[in-house]
């Protein structure tokens, strides 16, 4: 995901620190007394990690999320103010505009072993299927249990641009899941659902916004 954290007066985006990374912020979350600041730590760590979180709090993810309004008004949008969360485990196959995804109310290598798994399953017999991702712990760690027919490429750190997922992500954020409010957990999880088979309904976008060249050859 491409994180919005704020903004210079000429408009471009404020990077990231590169003398912290997540886990240096999820000790300091733990170690921290104050329930606010340790939520703030937690968030800043989901950026580092680029997380794809559906949250309460706010919009969904972390990312700025786009609307359409006529030139010079101001239109309003709504905000959550809660703090459950989810996340959207998923992959895409670009060439064939196929995809399959799990949500979750977790996001460590327990959970992340189970959409591994899902996405095993709709691999043809005798293929094998390379999956990006960036170097979150529960990514890049020995306990996680890898299908024999799924090879994992580590894509370099904070380079979440590099992913062609990451485009679905803000797809989805932008279409189906910011600027609204959840009434519960379970809302969440069922609206996060909805716009995850919605997708796998219109393989024309997976092929069109998750193609990127240099992954496909020349």
């Amino acid at each position: 995901m491409e994180p919005c954290i704020g903004g210079r007066d000429d408009g471009t985006a404020i990077g990231v620190r590169d003398d912290f990374d997540s886990a240096a912020l999820r000790r300091l979350a733990r170690a921290s007394k104050d329930a606010n600041q340790a939520r703030r730590l937690l968030t800043l760590a989901e950026i580092y990690d680029g997380g794809a979180g559906v949250q309460r709090r706010g919009s969904a993810g972390f990312a700025c999320s786009r609307r359409w309004a006529r030139r010079g008004t101001r239109p309003s949008a709504a905000k959550d103010q809660g703090t459950k969360s989810a996340y959207i485990f998923g992959a895409i196959c670009p060439e064939l505009g196929k995809g399959a995804g799990l949500v979750l109310p977790f996001c460590n290598t327990e959970t992340m072993t189970l959409p591994l798994a899902e996405i095993s399953f709709p691999v043809a017999h005798g293929a094998h299927a390379v999956v990006l991702m960036d170097q979150a712990g529960w990514h890049t760690t020995d306990k996680l249990d890898v299908p024999g027919n799924i090879s994992i490429i580590a894509l370099p750190s904070k380079c979440p641009e590099l992913n062609p997922v990451e485009t679905i992500w803000r797809f989805m954020r932008e279409n189906w899941l910011s600027n609204r409010i959840f009434t519960s957990h379970d809302n969440i999880i069922n609206h996060c659902s909805e716009a995850w088979n919605k997708l796998i309904d219109q393989p024309w976008h997976i092929m069109t916004i998750g193609r990127r060249q240099w992954a496909n050859g020349p």
